[in-house]
């Protein structure tokens, strides 16, 4: 067992006893004399020793061993820890992509947007969910974001590209592919998809 699932362990083991106490006397459970007995809220802190930073290499390691569940949830403890990280944000709702639960990655892509509106990784994953759930205009609406911020990455005219196609707006889909392959000459997956429209 990890640090981490000894340290969890340990704590709902703890709950769990404070929980069967309580039930047997019916009473809220008296304070001891050297605990203090204001109500202030615990601070993040008290919940987890690990800092921000370490806790999204942890959960970046579970997202690689296929773990979404557990990379899910340290990724939320970061998360109380820095609620304002880009970074632990769009990991969240990437992770929540993962799981094609879409509605909930959005909503964590949007708080990311809300605090930097040209972060490209976000704009480019809400393209792809809303492209995936056929919601066209907010796809298109989230790649023109992209090539207002950077009209030079040729993944962009070729997820542009892809949507075109979807759409079956053809002579756009060309135009889209031809551009990724201007600025990527190497670009094989724009190559084949321009071939398909020949």
């Amino acid at each position: 067992m990890t640090v981490f699932q000894l340290l969890m362990l340990g704590a709902s083991a703890f709950f769990a006893y404070k929980i069967y106490l309580h039930i047997q006397t019916l009473q809220d459970p008296q304070p001891r004399e050297d605990e203090e007995t204001n109500d202030t809220p615990r601070s993040a802190d008290a919940f987890s020793t690990f800092d921000s930073s370490s806790l999204i290499e942890k959960g970046d390691e579970s997202l690689e061993n296929d773990d979404l569940q557990k990379a899910l949830a340290i990724y939320s403890e970061a998360n109380i820890k820095d609620p304002n990280s880009e970074e632990i944000l769009f990991k969240m709702g990437y992770t929540l992509g993962l799981q094609n639960r879409d509605e909930e990655a959005l909503e964590y892509y949007k708080e990311v947007l809300e605090l930097n509106k040209n972060n490209t990784y976000t704009h480019q994953a809400m393209a792809s969910i809303y492209r995936k759930n056929r919601e066209f205009a907010s796809a298109k609406l989230h790649l023109n974001a992209l090539l207002d911020i950077d009209d030079t990455n040729p993944i962009t005219y070729y997820n542009y590209g892809n949507l075109s196609v979807d759409m079956e707006h053809f002579d756009e889909a060309k135009e889209m592919y031809n551009k990724a392959i201007e600025l990527n000459p190497d670009f094989k997956e724009a190559k084949e998809e321009l071939e398909k429209l020949q």
